[in-house]
């Protein structure tokens, strides 16, 4: 049980994900994943095609065919970016971001409720998700874990591009 965490992680994980899918796709007729990409390119930083598949760890491809499809829904705006080759810049549309404000409250507020009633501290367990996730986007892109002291000696690399 006490090296166990993994394993459990990643089960909440994938429960969340199905459980926030299922209350999308009824309430507000959307999938998870879209969502997500919304949500990515509303508050997540992801400004280009590219950077999106990134963050959500899915080919270029997928991510082409998804931002075709919210265009379509009128979520999504796509233009290109001069000098950038042909990279796609995204912005949400006022509809997008309108549907990320109210179905984003929507599942924070569920979440909150599921983690109130199971007794868990709200805020301690964000504090603690959160440098859980600090630590892990210091780690290089191989995974392998640095010291504290590494992390302080080391310069920064360049962002990816």
């Amino acid at each position: 049980m006490e090296r166990d965490l993994s394993r459990r992680l990643h089960k909440l994980t994938g429960r969340l994900d199905a459980a926030a899918d299922a209350f999308l796709r009824s309430e507000a007729g959307i999938s998870y994943p879209r969502f997500l990409a919304l949500f990515m390119v509303g508050a997540g930083g992801a400004a280009t095609q590219r950077s999106l598949a990134e963050r959500l760890g899915v080919s270029e491809p997928s991510v082409s065919r998804m931002v075709r499809v919210l265009s379509h829904d009128g979520l999504l705006q796509t233009g290109s970016e001069s000098g950038t080759g042909n990279r796609n810049r995204l912005t949400l549309t006022p509809a997008g971001a309108a549907l990320v404000s109210r179905w984003g409250a929507q599942l924070e507020t569920r979440l909150s409720k599921l983690v109130k009633e199971c007794g868990v501290p709200y805020r301690a367990y964000l504090e603690q998700t959160t440098r859980l996730l600090e630590a892990l986007e210091a780690q290089p892109v191989d995974g392998a874990p640095r010291s504290r002291s590494e992390d302080r000696g080391r310069a920064k690399a360049p962002p990816r591009r």
